[in-house]
């Protein structure tokens, strides 16, 4: 099976503040941006379109002749808690620290670790792998694209903020 991961555009939230689940319009830029990704995804065919329900990953998806993508909750961006919508740098939890320095097992205050965010990705894996398609796409986040990476063994877990994603990238994965 062939994925096409195609994370979503550039949001309306200010540089430096966490939004991991919460659900941000996307910037004023979407449009000029959307048209990259459009044109990246114009002469493929798939047999089936998943989506995080955030508005900035179903915009995205219907921008690019996707309207009615299946909704997923597990392909939402991980889960920050306490810390959502707030600048990284007024966030004075203490276990922000611990966060940062562990972040593959720590949980944001509230939230979930990256590896239980792994774990609903993975769930969601196994069950698309079982209807045998041959190509996807998601349209989704950063996380879960490198959520997907650790899974796939494209790279170790500790490697996955490594691993560039930019708005709106479009990137694949084969699995066998």
């Amino acid at each position: 099976m062939t994925i096409t991961l195609i994370r979503h555009t550039s949001v309306a939230v200010a540089t430096g503040v966490c939004y991991g689940q919460s659900d941000v319009e996307v910037s004023s830029t979407f449009e000029a941006e959307a048209q990259v990704v459009y044109s990246k995804l114009q002469d493929r065919i798939f047999d089936a379109v998943y989506c995080s329900p955030f508005v900035r990953c179903r915009r995205l998806a219907g921008y690019c002749g996707f309207p009615d993508p299946i909704l997923d909750h597990r392909l939402m961006e991980l889960n920050f808690g306490a810390w959502e919508m707030k600048p990284w740098t007024a966030i004075k939890d203490p276990q922000l620290q611990r966060w940062f320095d562990n972040w593959m097992a720590e949980i944001p205050t509230e939230g979930e670790s990256f590896r239980a965010m792994t774990s609903r990705v993975a769930c969601f894996l196994e069950e698309v792998q079982k209807l045998k398609l041959q190509h996807v796409a998601i349209f989704t986040h950063a996380g879960v694209i490198r959520a997907l990476g650790v899974i796939t063994h494209e790279f170790k877990i500790n490697q996955s903020f490594d691993y560039d994603i930019q708005y709106g990238d479009v990137k694949q994965i084969n699995i066998s």
